[in-house]
C-alpha cells in the first residue's frame, strides 16, 4: 500500500468526487495530497496530523487554500467538540471506529483505503466493523489490483 505516504492518485480521484460539496474530516494528513484533492471540491476540509514532520510538510502544501484547516497532534483531543462531518477519510490507522462513526454526520460517509484486495471479513478487525456494523451500509470497491477501499455511508 501506501505505508504512510501520499494516497495514490486513484483514492485521490475517488475522495473529489465523495469530498463534494461535504464537510470533510481527514484523520491522518501525512503530505498533504489527499486534503488538497478534497480541498478542490469540498466545502471545508480539516485535516489532522500526529507527526511533526509530516504536519510541516502538508501544511506546506496545503499552503493557501483557504478551505483547509491543519491540526498537529493527537485527533482525538483536536477534534473535541468538533463535527458531524459529512466525510470523514480515515487515512491512517490505530482507530477508535465507535468515535470515527460519532464524527460522520447521518448520511454521512466514512472511507478507509489502504486494503489489500481479496482478504476476508471475518478476522480482518477493520473490515469486520465497516462491512458489518448494523448504523452503516458500505462496500468495498477496488482501486487497482493492489488495493481495495471501503465506502460507508452512516444510516
Amino acid at each position: 500500500m501506501t505505508d504512510g505516504g501520499s494516497s495514490i492518485p486513484e483514492v485521490r480521484a475517488l475522495l473529489r468526487v465523495l469530498a463534494a460539496g461535504r464537510d470533510v474530516l481527514e484523520l491522518g494528513a501525512a503530505f498533504g495530497e489527499g486534503a488538497a484533492a478534497m480541498a478542490e471540491t469540498a466545502r471545508t476540509v480539516v485535516t489532522i496530523e500526529l507527526d511533526p514532520d509530516r504536519a510541516a510538510a502538508a501544511r506546506a502544501r496545503l499552503a493557501g487554500l483557504a478551505n483547509v484547516e491543519l491540526l498537529d497532534g493527537d485527533a482525538w483531543t483536536a477534534l473535541d467538540g468538533r463535527g458531524p462531518f459529512g466525510l470523514v477519510f480515515a487515512d491512517a490507522g490505530g482507530y477508535d471506529w465507535e468515535t470515527v462513526v460519532a464524527l460522520t454526520a447521518r448520511g454521512g460517509l466514512i472511507v478507509k483505503d489502504d486494503l489489500t484486495p481479496g482478504r476476508t471479513t471475518d478476522g480482518d478487525p477493520v473490515r469486520e466493523f465497516l462491512l458489518r456494523d448494523p448504523r452503516l451500509a458500505a462496500a468495498e470497491l477496488l482501486v487497482t489490483p493492489e488495493m481495495s477501499v471501503i465506502v460507508a455511508a452512516k444510516l
